[in-house]
């Protein structure tokens, strides 16, 4: 992943934003064309703090043979939002895109069936813990029958992860005004990508914004 300094967020904040996305997508090499797949995941880690990313795929998925090969690949994207160069303050800027995304790479294995059923109660826990306070789902609702022929027909794996990589473009670069301005802007938008990124980029810099909102206080009333 090119990351520019300004944009690259440390290692423990980019394992953060991927544990709390929870779904990206596996991305592997098969020797003759890329093979990728979109699925929930969550993390774990070894006792000696090597994170490891654990999911699973259907049995048929053309993954399931390229496990125990060359690394893989675990893009994991958040919000993201386009800019207008009209919103800045500053004369002479052009169009871009902010977002969030985080690259994990590592070697993967495949689970046991006994870790595999491990592997699903801790995923769908997590994503249950979002619903509370719903009753949480649990594979114990099913029946046996019904819960092994739903285990046959997927895969787990676990990817130990090698490498960390993010990349969080929120215009840190710009100017207090134009920053504040751009922000500002994304957060009229309709699209809930652009206001999702309008409310990081006040958590960056909330400053930019009390200044924005101080001199507006300040203006003459004819000004305003």
């Amino acid at each position: 992943m090119y990351t520019p300094p300004v944009f690259k967020p440390d290692r423990a904040a980019s394992l953060a934003f991927a544990e709390a996305r929870g779904f990206g997508m596996a991305c592997a090499w098969d020797g003759g064309k890329p093979i990728a797949s979109v699925l929930p995941f969550y993390l774990s880690y070894a006792a000696d703090g090597t994170p490891r990313a654990l999911f699973h795929v259907a049995r048929h998925n053309p993954l399931v043979k390229l496990a125990g090969g060359a690394p893989w690949l675990l893009a994991v994207n958040g919000a993201d939002a386009y800019v207008s160069a009209d919103w800045y303050v500053s004369p002479d800027q052009v169009p871009t895109w902010l977002y969030q995304a985080v690259h994990l790479t590592g070697s993967v294995r495949t689970l046991s069936d006994e870790e595999l059923a491990v592997q699903i109660d801790t995923l769908s826990a997590k994503f249950e813990d979002r619903l509370l306070p719903k009753p949480p789902w649990t594979s114990g609702k099913m029946t046996a029958p019904r819960l092994d022929a739903m285990k046959k027909a997927i895969v787990g794996f676990e990817m130990t992860v090698e490498e960390v990589e993010g990349s969080f473009k929120l215009n840190q670069h710009k100017s207090e005004a134009d920053f504040a301005a751009v922000g500002n802007a994304l957060a009229l938008q309709a699209d809930f990508g652009a206001r999702d990124i309008a409310a990081l980029m006040r958590e960056v810099r909330p400053q930019a914004f009390a200044m924005i909102q101080t001199e507006m206080t300040t203006l003459p009333r004819s000004e305003q």
